[in-house]
């Protein structure tokens, strides 16, 4: 009975962390697709001015493909990319990258939780 306990429990932990974090990536790519004046000036600051509408999409894309259960690791692997590039991008520019690095932390303990296997060529022999 422990052994079921620990495996609700770790699905509903899994879940919660899934639908805040892709809730934030939905916002997020909403907002950049809304195309606001203050986001437009951090693009264009960053040299990515145009780029909203490309980066939004991936970041929605890939938000869905998180979410669903089927295609999640699929929405891992984009979300680290997208991520990636916004650690890279806030580096670059002497600013704070302590928020996208805890995100793309989150990311990865949500999929290892709600699927603890996708680590799992890490611990083959």
């Amino acid at each position: 009975m422990e052994k079921r306990t620990k495996s609700k429990t770790r699905k509903i932990a899994a879940w919660v962390i899934i639908g805040l974090m892709s809730a934030l990536f939905i916002m997020s790519a909403t907002m950049k697709l809304m195309g606001g004046e203050e986001m437009a000036t951090n693009f264009a600051k960053w040299g990515l001015e145009g780029k909203l509408v490309l980066i939004g999409t991936g970041e929605l894309i890939a938000a869905i493909l998180f979410l669903i259960p089927r295609t999640s690791s699929l929405g891992v692997l984009l979300l680290s990319a997208h991520l990636g590039g916004a650690i890279v991008t806030h580096m670059s520019n002497g600013e704070t990258y302590l928020p996208q690095a805890t995100m793309l932390l989150l990311v990865w303990i949500a999929n290892y939780l709600r699927n603890p296997e996708m680590l799992s060529s890490f611990t083959k022999k």
